[in-house]
């Protein structure tokens, strides 16, 4: 597949405050061993539940435990105070928010990264218990071209298309940005079963997320005929409903930790298009 690289953008969030790595060498420090580490995420954040669904494509219960956290940070600064202890023992007066998602040794009792796409490599690679094959080595630089379209070209360009303080022109831009990504992915699915081809990859997980964020966050934020608009790529929508009803992808998807989680956050005015559903997600859960 092949990928246009969008233009950077300005990051949305602060750097990762740890990125170490699972190497498979036992001098490296950090090696894969089953239940030495555990996640702490809560998949009502985007990271959270990109990692929570590796995680279960992979079939890792047994291998790599989960702590679920609220979905809403219980510390002023954006934190949770039960990841507190880690941070502290991890990096000398460490004063920045205690946040997730965290990938932690518990062997150290310290932290071994917070970059979600570093942690979601190393499950796949360290741990993979012969699942499929999320990260093929023939397709890294197209799957990490899919990531930015999925951060830059959905995820910012509907953040900025749903901006109360933006003019009309801005937010007209992203929301073209927005819908060309969107149509371009839509093509590429009308002729393939999964985006990279025939297998679910972690391209899939990545979009899937900014699809469910794109019609559970960002649509609230945008008018009716915006989101007509973004309904009318079939294929792409038809492919979220297939990923959905995944038990990997359904088991994650928490929509009412999702609106709690964006109700605390959220600073934005809504709009019209926050009546117009694209998905009944539930109704492909199972639940």
């Amino acid at each position: 597949m092949s990928v246009t690289p969008l233009a950077p953008v300005p990051p949305h969030h602060a750097a990762p405050a740890f990125r170490g790595r699972i190497g498979r060498d036992p001098r490296s420090g950090h090696y894969a061993v089953p239940r030495r580490y555990r996640l702490h995420l809560t998949p009502a954040c985007p990271d959270g539940l990109r990692i929570a669904v590796v995680h279960g494509l992979l079939g890792l219960d047994g291998i790599c435990p989960v702590t679920v956290l609220d979905p809403v940070p219980d510390c002023p600064d954006g934190g949770h105070a039960a990841l507190r202890p880690l941070y502290e023992a991890s990096a000398h007066r460490y004063a920045g928010p205690a946040a997730a998602p965290v990938l932690s040794d518990d062997w150290s009792g310290r932290i071994v990264s917070t970059h979600a796409p570093d942690i979601m490599r190393d499950l796949a690679r360290r741990f993979s218990t012969g699942g499929p094959a999320l990260y093929p080595c023939d397709a890294e630089a197209e799957t990490e071209a899919v990531e930015r379209l999925c951060a830059e070209g959905i995820d910012a360009a509907a953040q900025r298309a749903g901006r109360a303080d933006a003019d009309a022109a801005e937010r007209a831009a992203a929301l073209e940005e927005l819908l060309g990504t969107l149509r371009a992915l839509d093509e590429r699915l009308t002729g393939h079963r999964y985006v990279l081809g025939d297998g679910l990859t972690a391209a899939d997980v990545e979009l899937w997320v900014a699809l469910v964020r794109l019609d559970t966050v960002h649509r609230a934020h945008l008018d009716a005929t915006a989101v007509h608009r973004i309904a009318g790529h079939p294929a792409l929508w038809a492919h979220a409903r297939r990923l959905t009803g995944h038990p990997a992808f359904a088991a994650h998807l928490d929509l009412d930790a999702i609106a709690r989680r964006h109700r605390v956050r959220c600073r934005g005015l809504e709009a019209a298009g926050a009546a117009v559903q694209i998905l009944d997600w539930t109704a492909y859960t199972g639940r």
